[in-house]
């Protein structure tokens, strides 16, 4: 029983760790895939940890995982005889779904990762490997109006069309047959979907995937039309790259107020030249309602996108004007959708905003759960212009119908995966952007809200510390460093569409950056005034104008916090424009938090004090100068201020991070206005 390839069969059986290199190779290639799209199998035998005998097994990639990034524990082990013998209770294609749960009868050990659909199509097929993938070559000829006679023209016996069928136990029964009615076929197109090859061995089926997928792009090449997209569409020609950044981070706020209207969501951006170029063509207008077709994509996507149908040089004010009245209709269409489908065993409406916003001569906006999943919605609507491309070259796009597109969308078993999936984390769907996020209490508060689940965009004076911070906390999926000087009304703006294009949109700002000079009234120039109140006071006035300008227009709510001190109450020597600055943030919370209430929109103050440790401002000079002031060492000032509070505790960055995650968190919705005092105890500083 301790045998440890039973228990760990990927790591040592030799099927396995073919099938595990070959699905990487397929996976790192989008010619071949989309992310998290297809599955692979090898089948091969181990030992029985039971009997000691061999015994045949199926390994198959899991449902959810990606082949790219495939390892072990990516993969479902199934016994093979156990799989072949549920062909002799299967209850028909009208009760196929039930076949998914006997699934777990014929699990080896563990099993590890859940299987698939599509696992029936690997187990059934009569070869040893096995490949089912999304190339967008293949989808092109899935999705023709004759896409089996194409086939039969570009492949000859080698490739069999199959009909569309929803996956499922009966396409693996399909596929089977067709391979045995086919000896000389090494694969299948799947009508509506992608494309099976098999093999003898890991190398055979490799070859074979690839030689389907280059051959398809081959005759699409050969055989297509120039301009499958039709003429140029006069007046929505891409526009200047700057000028069509400037105007996607113009539109973002309004987007993704758009696309959150049923559940917050997280935004991408790509104004990449396959969707300039389809946008600009005639026939976008009548391919965009067609919609996607294989089911991995528009389960991402939507069944079809909203498209601004105004000239790229319309005014911004009449692109929103025009954005909010094509999404009412979206959302009218979709319900219509929803009702004209729907049984009494469907699943719940998910929302009836778009998934994917396109707009002439600017780009394309995506959205989901997290960034990953906007960005990798953004990548399957490429895939789409991509097969819709091959397919009107060769023929016309025809994908499956609405009443098979909701089959899969609210499919019982879509449903199931998704109740399966970890609960959404407190800030997730949120976006921060905070300021002078690159050490110290902003880069403890950073840390922390991307822990919580949010995206964080750090924003700081030294771009490199900024993004190497970033890159410590996580990819660019969850955080991003951006240059900002708060002084300039220039950078927070940039860095403001900055957030707006990477992330779609912003949640929660942050007011941190900050600096203090340790000086006496007489000692204080007007040049030390002015700097501490341009960095802090002025500073937080202009992020707190460039993000509410967001805040208001998205019609999402939101936070800004202002990281305050203690001395914005508390009277202290040698502090006179520091503390001066303070009190002016303070009260700019109150403010704003009056003015912007109405939109949703809370605004509440964190008052912290001698953050020592990890603290950008002590360790410039502050540190020692308030150390000068209080007749202690230096390295003991933490302590010393410890000692001065009533919980005798040290003031730490991330208990200023936690504050501002339960500010900004779903506990204190009904709260704004409030300043927290982050200070152990200072009497003095109490508020009254």
């Amino acid at each position: 029983m301790s045998n440890p390839a039973a228990s760990n069969p990927a790591a040592s059986n030799p099927a396995a760790a073919e099938l595990i290199a070959r699905s990487n190779r397929l996976g790192a290639d989008p010619r071949n895939t989309n992310y998290a799209g297809g599955n692979t199998s090898a089948k091969g035998s181990d030992i029985d940890p039971v009997t000691g005998e061999p015994v045949e097994l199926l390994w198959v990639k899991g449902s959810g995982g990606d082949l790219g990034t495939l390892t072990e524990s990516g993969l479902a082990v199934l016994r093979l005889d156990r799989l072949r013998a549920l062909v002799n209770v299967y209850p028909g294609v009208e009760r196929e779904d039930e076949m998914v749960a006997a699934f777990d009868y014929t699990l080896h050990g563990k099993g590890g990762a859940a299987p698939s659909i599509d696992t029936a199509m690997h187990a059934l097929v009569d070869a040893a490997h096995v490949d089912h993938l999304h190339p967008d070559s293949g989808i092109a000829f899935a999705t023709a109006a004759d896409g089996e006679e194409l086939t039969a023209a570009a492949f000859g016996e080698r490739v069999v069309w199959v009909p569309w069928r929803r996956p499922g136990f009966q396409l693996g029964l399909d596929i089977a047959e067709v391979k045995r009615k086919n000896p000389s076929a090494i694969g299948a197109i799947l009508g509506g979907h992608g494309i099976t090859a098999w093999g003898d061995t890991s190398d055979e089926v490799e070859a074979n995937s690839i030689w389907i997928i280059e051959t398809a792009a081959a005759y699409i090449d050969e055989h297509g039309r120039a301009d499958p997209f039709g003429a140029p569409l006069e007046g929505f020609a891409p526009l200047p790259e700057s000028e069509r950044r400037a105007r996607a981070a113009a539109l973002a706020p309004t987007i993704r107020g758009i696309a959150s209207q049923s559940k917050p969501q997280v935004g991408h951006f790509t104004d990449a030249e396959v969707v300039l170029d389809f946008l600009a063509s005639s026939e976008h207008p009548r391919l965009a309602a067609l919609g996607t077709s294989c089911p991995d994509h528009f389960l991402r996507t939507k069944v079809r996108p909203l498209v601004l149908d105004l000239p790229a040089n319309a005014s911004i004010e009449d692109s929103i004007a025009r954005l909010k009245e094509l999404h009412e209709n979206y959302r009218a269409d979709y319900q219509a959708y929803y009702d004209r489908y729907a049984t009494e065993d469907s699943p719940a409406i998910r929302g009836a905003d778009p998934a994917i916003v396109l707009v002439p001569g600017v780009g394309m906006f995506s959205y989901g759960a997290n960034k990953q999943t906007a960005r990798v919605a953004g990548e399957f609507f490429v895939n789409a212009i991509n097969v819709m491309r091959g397919a009107e070259a060769l023929s016309t796009y025809s994908p499956i119908g609405d009443d098979e597109k909701f089959r899969i969308e609210y499919w019982a078993l879509e449903e199931a995966k998704l109740a399966r999936m970890p609960k959404p984390k407190s800030h997730a769907t949120r976006i921060a952007f905070v300021t002078g996020a690159a050490s110290g209490i902003g880069k403890a508060i950073v840390t922390r809200l991307a822990a919580d689940g949010a995206c964080v965009v750090i924003a700081d004076l030294d771009l490199e510390k900024a993004q190497a911070a970033a890159a410590e906390i996580g990819n660019t999926d969850v955080a991003i460093g951006v240059r900002a000087d708060v002084t300039s009304e220039e950078d927070v703006v940039a860095a403001i569409e900055a957030t707006l294009l990477a992330f779609g949109g912003v949640d929660i700002v942050v007011n941190n950056a900050g600096l203090s000079l340790s000086k006496s009234l007489l000692e204080t120039t007007v040049a030390d005034w002015d700097l501490q109140h341009d960095v802090m006071a002025k500073g937080s006035f202009l992020v707190s104008k460039a993000a509410a300008k967001v805040l208001i227009e998205q019609e999402m709510g939101g936070d800004i916090v202002y990281i305050s001190s203690k001395n914005s109450v508390f009277a202290g020597p040698n502090n006179i424009a520091y503390s001066a600055t303070k009190a002016d943030q303070a009260h700019q919370v109150r403010l704003l938090a009056a003015e912007l209430g109405e939109f949703g929109v809370k605004v509440n103050g964190i008052n912290p004090d001698g953050v020592v440790r990890g603290s950008g401002i002590f360790a410039g000079g502050w540190g020692a100068k308030r150390a000068a002031v209080y007749g202690v060492p230096e390295e003991e000032l933490g302590k010393y201020y410890a000692q001065r509070t009533l919980l005798k505790r040290e003031v730490l960055p991330e208990n200023v991070a936690n504050a501002v995650a339960v500010i900004t968190g779903s506990d204190l919705t009904h709260t704004t206005g409030l300043h927290i005092p982050v200070d152990a105890g200072v009497a003095a500083a109490f508020l009254r």
